[in-house]
């Protein structure tokens, strides 16, 4: 205590900057030491998975799946001697890309059919607790994660915050797969506008339409699975001959890639497959459709 006392300003002065200095290297030392975000933190390295496992998660989001097909090729052009199947392979790589893009659109458009639902759903709550529509549709859209029309709406929700054209709107992005709702949720909101109407009524009534819609076209699509997943079975029924034929010593492979016959029936039979599959596909989706 006496040597304390005996410290003047300006010494404290001098010590409190190196007091506070070995304080923080203290505190660095033991949060580092403790936990890794910490020892991150005071080192400035950068959280989060290490850089291999980056690059893997990189290259996978790269490689599509229908570069598969091209792998495929690949080995039993190696299995066959023979250039038939990478060229084949390679072939089939644009048309696997489509029907990956197909899938990807008709994912987008049920998410975006179910978002127009929720839109209503949410949109008649709003109404009946006494926002004004405008007020309620942008809530609305916040509330229920965006309309999912991607640059349309900007277009709606600028109507709706400045007093535009909902209506117009609404109908100009209901052109967009998947969002052919909004078409009915302007006309709600022109006829509530125009004659005074019940806003929130309608949009029930709009909703549960379009949810019966969507029921339908799932109950409609689970009916037609099994025709789809038959189609494709039979599809596959080639390369399980070719397979028990080179269980029992057969080698068709070579037959049908190094013989005229071979490559005769090689060519008629992936033509026929090919004509029969989009066929049995093209009846399926017609019927999803239709």
């Amino acid at each position: 205590m006496s040597w304390a006392c005996a410290v003047d300003v300006t010494g404290a002065a001098d010590v409190g900057p190196g007091v506070a200095m070995v304080c923080a290297g203290a505190a660095a030392w033991l949060l580092g030491g403790r936990t890794p975000r910490a020892r991150a933190l005071f080192s400035g390295a950068e959280t989060g998975p290490p850089r291999w496992q980056r690059m893997v998660a990189r290259g996978r989001d790269r490689l599509r799946p229908e570069w598969w097909c091209l792998v495929a090729g690949l080995v039993v052009a190696l299995l066959g001697a023979s250039l038939v199947p990478l060229v084949a392979g390679a072939l089939g790589v644009p048309l696997a890309a489509r029907v990956r893009r197909a899938a990807m659109a008709r994912r987008e458009r049920e998410r975006r059919a179910a978002a127009v639902i929720a839109l209503c759903g949410t949109l008649a709550g709003e109404v009946r607790a006494g926002r004004q529509p405008g007020e309620a549709l942008l809530c609305a859209a916040r509330e229920s994660g965006g309309l999912g029309l991607g640059e349309a709406q900007a277009g709606v929700l600028a109507a709706a915050r400045f007093g535009g054209d909902v209506p117009g709107a609404l109908t100009g992005a209901a052109r967009q797969p998947g969002a052919d709702g909004l078409v009915g949720l302007a006309a709600c909101w022109r006829v509530a506008v125009d004659r005074g109407a019940g806003l929130a009524a309608g949009l029930d009534r709009l909703e549960g339409a379009l949810r019966v819609e969507r029921d339908q076209r799932a109950d409609l699509r689970a009916q037609l699975a099994g025709a789809r997943s038959t189609a494709v079975m039979l599809a596959g029924l080639p390369l399980l001959g070719l397979l028990l034929g080179t269980a029992l010593g057969a080698d068709p492979l070579r037959v049908l890639l190094h013989t005229g016959p071979g490559l005769g029936c090689l060519l008629l039979g992936g033509v026929l497959e090919g004509a029969g599959l989009w066929w049995a596909l093209r009846i399926v989706r017609g019927a999803e459709t239709g």
